[in-house]
């Protein structure tokens, strides 16, 4: 079979997403990578780099995926229930994202991030669509937009990041009550104060 470079490329990404989310940085051996992807050593390092290099792709091509995913368009700000269900959704069914960005954090600490223009971009854009919910009117406007966002986000990805935690707390709730629960809380957050009427 001739030599298809997408492929070989395509390979070793998918390889290292499963190395990289098990062991992190630091833990992971780019033999078992190279293995998995059925290519030799030098092959991946003559597509990636480092290997340093190819997990900073990997998060960027995840996060492009995420991005794909969960967007937020202004109608979607609006609902905020709905938006935290999406993405509760997307992390239980695709665990190895919050595992790369717990290793991220952990292996680099506070240093920032490769790629942190694009990343950081790609979080504004819901940041602003929320902003634009909140001057609508079909958000309060108490908490600051990249808060609320970040709200959400604790929410809805932390029972799929710590499931110790979540047993020690919850017991043995299901995963209909932990949704009902989180799209409770998430319509907490977007509900408007009422006013009283009473005069000052």
């Amino acid at each position: 079979m001739p030599y298809d470079p997408q492929r070989t490329r395509q390979a070793i990404l998918d390889a290292a997403v499963e190395e990289f989310s098990a062991h992190g940085l630091a833990g992971a051996r780019v033999g078992r990578i190279a293995a998995r992807a059925k290519v030799n050593k030098e092959r991946l390092y003559g597509n990636f780099g480092s290997k340093e290099e190819l997990f900073d792709i990997v998060l960027a091509r995840e996060l492009a995926r995420l991005a794909e995913a969960l967007p937020l368009t202004d109608d979607q700000a609006a609902d905020l229930p709905a938006y935290a269900l999406a993405v509760h959704d997307y992390h239980r069914d695709h665990p190895h994202f919050i595992r790369l960005v717990h290793w991220e954090g952990l292996e680099r600490g506070s240093a920032v991030a490769a790629g942190h223009p694009e990343r950081a971009a790609h979080y504004r854009s819901r940041v602003e669509a929320l902003a634009r919910a909140q001057g609508r009117g079909d958000l309060p406007a108490g908490v600051a937009p990249a808060q609320l966002l970040y709200g959400i986000f604790a929410m809805a990805v932390w029972w799929a990041a710590v499931p110790q935690l979540t047993m020690m707390i919850t017991g043995n709730a299901d995963e209909g009550e932990r949704r009902r629960a989180l799209a409770a809380m998430a319509a907490r957050l977007a509900q408007r104060e009422e006013r009283s009427g009473r005069p000052g």
